[in-house]
């Protein structure tokens, strides 16, 4: 899953490493730290393709670069000297800023849940009519952006926890390379791969046009593969938010001292690793993200009960 980031990551360490053995290190503490965010990671792309889901097809890359746009903006205008000038001088927030983004991925999570199974919907949905398309798009857009910082945010406070505790981040200036260059991969990854997405439908249709009949059934199979890839990523997004939102609380509580959920899903994951054999590996850390999943999902339903039961104006605002 993290493939893609880390394989970019190491691209770039490769080139870094023709050049000054600092730009080495940095690429080498982003790359370890980098790796870290897969399933904010995950959850980012599975989302933004939702934001131009009922546009119209020549919006679709426009309105992706507006977004991509906003995430560079985000990452290095904001989040990066916030994030730099909190390890400086108050680098125990983290673990709470840690926490709150989890928490509002449980709640966002948890909130696709409750509508999947027939709760009530918040907010404007693709099924609405659109009365004000160039409104509508701004809205979109103006919304990615702000779940973009979120999750941006969530991706540097994830970052920054790793170099941390990274021999080679000690120092303040590669500290924030690093940062900079995993702020900058995320978003080529994250956006690169749903402008592909947002315009397979397009290529398919492009390719049945072909007189080559190889061709058109290739584009017949995109055709027929998008609507499900869009159902997939929407599940992937729900499953990521939650198992992230989650397991960050479950480690957040454990270094605050509360070992409770901490104990529960690290016991599960060693008891399954003891009883599974050569598969161990993996179905203890599928054990683990399932019960931070869970975890997610009960704080998550939580939240989303007592914002929308003593915030009611969020319904109109979310």
């Amino acid at each position: 899953m993290p493939s893609g980031l880390v394989a970019l990551l190491d691209d770039v360490s490769i080139i870094a490493r023709a050049a000054a053995a600092s730009i080495d290190d940095v690429a080498a503490a982003a790359g370890r730290a980098g790796s870290k965010t897969a399933g904010v990671v995950i959850d980012d792309a599975a989302v933004t393709p939702s934001y131009v889901t009922g546009l119209s097809p020549a919006r679709e890359l426009p309105i992706i670069w507006a977004i991509t746009k906003g995430s560079f903006k985000n990452k290095l205008l904001i989040l990066l000297p916030g994030a730099l000038l909190l390890s400086e001088f108050l680098p125990g927030a983290i673990i709470f800023i840690l926490m709150l983004g989890g928490a509002f991925l449980s709640y966002e999570g948890a909130e696709k849940v409750i509508e999947k199974l027939g709760g009530a919907k918040h907010g404007k949905t693709v099924e609405d009519v659109i009365e004000d398309p160039a409104k509508f798009e701004k809205e979109r857009v103006n919304g990615a952006i702000r779940t973009d910082l979120i999750l941006s945010a969530e991706i540097m406070a994830i970052v920054l926890n790793e170099l941390s505790n990274d021999p080679i981040a000690e120092n303040f200036v590669t500290r924030g390379l690093a940062l900079a260059l995993v702020a900058v991969a995320v978003t080529v990854v994250v956006y690169g791969s749903v402008a592909i997405i947002v315009k397979l439908d397009d290529i398919g249709y492009h390719m049945v046009e072909k007189n080559s009949a190889f061709a058109a059934s290739i584009g017949h199979f995109l055709l027929k593969s998008v609507p499900l890839l869009l159902v997939a990523l929407s599940f992937i997004g729900t499953i990521a938010m939650l198992w992230v939102g989650g397991g960050i609380i479950v480690h957040g509580t454990h270094e605050l001292g509360f070992d409770l959920l901490y104990d529960i899903a690290h016991g599960a994951e060693y008891a399954v690793k003891s009883t599974t054999g050569a598969l161990s590996g993996f179905l203890g850390w599928l054990t683990y993200a399932a019960i931070s999943a869970i975890i997610g999902l009960v704080l998550g339903a939580i939240l989303a009960v007592v914002i929308h039961k003593f915030m009611p104006e969020d319904r109109e605002a979310h």
